[in-house]
């Protein structure tokens, strides 16, 4: 607006100064608004599969852990004295 009223090589300078500073701040304000759109998926991203994550991990977990023993009857014959220390 200065450059239209004054029409001098110093207040067109001016004007093309704050025209590209109004340029930049839009550019930083589009970049920032982008990049918390980005960090916003971001966060969506990881909360969906943070439980996918755990169930693996316990799945693996259980898969390590040795499986239980099963119980079975002595093979053979069990003597009195065997017997008796059972009813103990």
């Amino acid at each position: 607006m200065a450059a239209s009223v004054l029409n001098t090589e110093r207040a067109v300078k001016v004007s093309v100064y704050v025209v590209r500073a109004f340029v930049k701040l839009r550019e930083m304000l589009s970049t920032h608004k982008q990049l918390a759109q980005k960090l916003a998926e971001l966060e969506r991203g990881l909360q969906k599969h943070d439980h996918q994550i755990l169930a693996l991990v316990e799945a693996i977990r259980q898969l390590m852990e040795p499986p239980p023993e099963p119980k079975r009857k002595p093979i053979g014959y069990a003597t009195e004295c065997e017997e008796r220390k059972k009813k103990r």
